[in-house]
């Protein structure tokens, strides 16, 4: 048997502080708190306390969270579905899905009750960190903090073993539980994992912020050039230097009176050519260009009306970057709750189960792209043919991934 040296609590603590600076600038892009970068030196002072906002990185999360919807586990000998669904299943999925996709990777906090039934909950990337293992995606050791005051410092924290799991308050040890599972009770769902960044990748890359910050700017500008586009400027030559003359009239009125001097002398009044929009809204249309290729989203998606009305098949081909995004998610998302289900089961049942023995059990999604009614008499006529070829070769359940329905007799 392999023995683990630990890093302790308080390693996990200072990496933790390293990475939650980045996680919540994600979410500070993603719930539009971000701060703009202006570097114009141009921008009238009444103008620089302006703070323009953009969704567009809750909308390159929130598309592709929404097409990831679990379904449930197939060859389920271990009824760890049913743990899910005492969980809150669809909530609790969709907000562990959500925050992986913007911190990279979120965490699920398996506790026992006074059943010892397991409760699952959320902890956000920001709160949690831990040492996980590359073989199996799960935690050797990790470190959660459960609880924070309004100052952002810690109350409540969890550290977690292999052999137990440590809960403090403030800073001290208030209660030990012995962790009947093999791994520690801390499991990672991970966004696009890889090698070098085992926790993942974010959804909101730093092209996205980048490009952020440029739109951003340019909607600021184009805010400042639009008082100009309201009310033009205008000029008046040749004036007496004791003459009167109000700029706020010259800038409002539509008529404006000038008399002649001792001279029968009067000063010329013109208008500047008027401010135009166009470059800004196309500057804009470019910048939204760039962030779609990034994310696999198009200009309609960020608001830019392109095309008609476009059938189901259409819009799935023009988001076919994001399927193959939305399915590449399914697959290490599928292996996370699997992880999570794995361990659940031994904490209800208090046996330390081999992990091999959950290797039947398949996790399966809804459809990306729910099928229209064109689609669907296509796709039986495709089921009709391939089971006449080859006899009950698509069954139930092959059906219900292809279309996302399930039949009266379940």
């Amino acid at each position: 048997m392999i023995t683990i040296e630990y890093k302790g609590i308080e390693y996990l603590k200072r990496k933790l502080e390293q990475k939650r600076i980045r996680v919540l600038k994600r979410y500070r892009y993603y719930e539009m708190k971000n701060t703009v970068q202006d570097f114009s030196p141009l921008i009238p002072e009444g103008f620089q306390g302006i703070k323009e906002v953009s969704g567009w990185c809750a909308k390159a999360v929130d598309t592709l969270a929404d097409r990831v919807v679990f379904d449930r586990f197939e060859n389920d000998s271990f009824v760890i579905g049913e743990i899910f669904d005492f969980n809150n299943r669809d909530i609790f999925v969709d907000s562990a899905v959500l925050s992986a996709m913007i911190a990279s990777c979120s965490f699920v906090y398996i506790s026992a009750d006074e059943a010892n039934y397991p409760r699952l909950q959320v902890i956000d990337g920001g709160n949690a960190t831990g040492i996980i293992d590359p073989i199996t995606n799960m935690l050797n050791e990790g470190y959660a903090v459960l609880e924070r005051d309004d100052n952002g410092n810690a109350v409540s924290e969890a550290y977690f073993t292999k052999e137990y799991t440590e809960y403090y308050e403030k800073g001290k040890l208030v209660d030990t539980f012995e962790n009947p599972a093999p791994y520690a009770l801390l499991v990672p769902l991970i966004y696009r994992p890889d090698a070098v960044r085992p926790f993942g990748h974010s959804r909101i890359s730093r092209a996205c912020m980048n490009l952020m910050q440029t739109a951003m700017r340019t909607l600021k500008r184009s805010e400042v050039s639009a008082e100009f586009y309201s009310f033009p400027q205008k000029y008046v030559l040749g004036m007496s230097e004791d003459a009167e003359f109000n700029n706020r009239l010259a800038a409002m009125s539509s008529f404006l009176r000038i008399d002649k001097d001792s001279d029968n002398d009067k000063p010329t009044v013109g208008q500047f050519t008027q401010q135009s929009m166009t470059p800004y809204i196309e500057q804009l249309k470019s910048i939204a260009s760039l962030f779609a290729a990034e994310t696999g989203l198009t200009l309609d998606d960020l608001g830019f009306a392109t095309n008609n009305p476009m059938s189901a098949e259409a819009i799935k081909a023009s988001h076919e970057n994001l399927r193959l995004t939305a399915r590449k998610a399914q697959r290490t998302f599928g292996s996370g709750l699997l992880n999570v289900g794995y361990l659940s089961a031994c904490v209800r049942d208090n046996i330390e189960y081999e992990r091999k023995a959950f290797c039947k059990t398949i996790p399966t999604w809804q459809p990306i792209f729910e099928p229209d009614s064109t689609a669907l008499g296509a796709l039986g006529d495709a089921i009709l043919k391939i089971n006449q070829a080859v006899p009950d070769y698509l069954g139930a359940a092959n059906i219900r991934r292809l279309t996302g329905m399930e039949g009266d007799n379940g």
